[in-house]
């Protein structure tokens, strides 16, 4: 059975107090980072995903702990995301190498 969390989703104003900021802070980042875009439903209500939620979470973390600027955040989700695509890769040629090790 798959992760009912998988299927979670947050209106604004949940998303908003599950983080720890206001509504008008979420619609400002939305504009400001491309990883933040909410489902919109037929009405134009934004609903955030797990996913959504983590993203924001690490951009508040960012700004409100780190202390950069929205830009430097940019930059850090940026490299972030490059990482994360890397270690799949390698993750990915070790599988590879492993399968190669055994059969010969």
């Amino acid at each position: 059975m798959e992760d009912l969390q998988d299927f979670k989703r947050y209106k604004i104003g949940q998303a908003a107090k599950e983080i720890g900021v206001k509504t008008y802070v979420l619609r400002f980042w939305e504009g400001e980072f491309d990883e933040i875009e909410p489902i919109r439903t037929e009405s134009g209500q934004r609903l955030y995903t797990e996913d959504h939620i983590e993203i924001i979470r690490e951009v508040k973390r960012l700004l409100y702990d780190e202390g950069l600027t929205i830009d430097g955040a940019k930059r850090k989700l940026r490299s972030r995301e490059h990482n994360d695509i890397l270690h799949e890769v390698h993750d990915g040629l070790l599988a590879i190498k492993k399968l190669l090790g055994s059969s010969f």
